[in-house]
């Protein structure tokens, strides 16, 4: 009879170990922010091996500061914000809860109508809004060939959508090369020979600023 008791409380306590450690693995899954990053070469890791990419560093980043963060690479080399918004739909996945987009450098290249480019970037939101989705717009500016008023036009689609749909927003995807007082001359160490694309020190520096911005990103989520 005593053999049976005992063992009968073994099982009983086995049976209490396996739903605290189910529970605590529920746990630990519900905490788990899911992020989209949608956005073109510069996101996707040009260039780059896997882990010096702009995603695998942002996501060690993060983990180093203690955040349990998927981050699912939607860069697509050569995409425009035309691209990003035909494909916004079918990359939110349904457990995706927030989404960097960083677009509108391959628009700069082709000299896109800047009320296009804010049409594409506003439509994008707005699919993120449908789904409660929180969002960081990174901006991009325009150089200054393309004249004043394109300039104007293109530098102001960043700030003005981000304060329109509450989006946390970031200035620049190169804001962390622009430090410590250095002039664009000065960035080539952090830069591939194409001089567009960063190098993985370079995308280390980019990490440095754009990892508050997500760190912003996952409070609102949790909040």
């Amino acid at each position: 009879m005593l053999h049976w008791v005992r063992y009968g409380l073994l099982g009983l306590r086995n049976k209490a170990l396996a739903v605290v450690l189910l529970l605590l693995a529920t746990g630990a899954a519900a905490e788990r922010v899911h992020i989209l990053a949608l956005g073109d070469s510069l996101t996707q890791g040009y260039g780059l091996i896997e882990q010096e990419g702009f995603v695998p560093q942002l996501r060690a980043w993060l983990a180093e500061r203690g955040h349990e963060v998927r981050i699912v690479n939607a860069g697509v080399s050569g995409d425009t914000t035309a691209g990003g918004l035909a494909r916004v739909e079918w990359s939110l996945t349904p457990e995706i809860q927030a989404m960097i987009v960083a677009l509108g450098g391959n628009d700069l290249l082709r000299g896109i109508d800047p009320a296009a480019a804010r049409a594409n970037i506003e439509g994008i939101l707005k699919v993120a809004e449908a789904r409660g989705l929180e969002v960081l717009l990174i901006g991009m500016s325009a150089p200054g060939n393309y004249g004043p008023d394109y300039k104007a036009q293109f530098d102001a689609i960043y700030p003005e959508l981000a304060e329109a749909y509450d989006a946390l927003y970031l200035e620049s995807f190169f804001a962390g090369l622009m430090q410590d007082g250095e002039m664009p001359a000065d960035l080539g160490r952090y830069m591939q020979p194409d001089g567009i694309h960063p190098n993985g020190a370079g995308v280390t520096r980019i990490v440095d600023a754009v990892g508050p911005k997500v760190e912003a990103l996952i409070a609102r989520v949790d909040r």
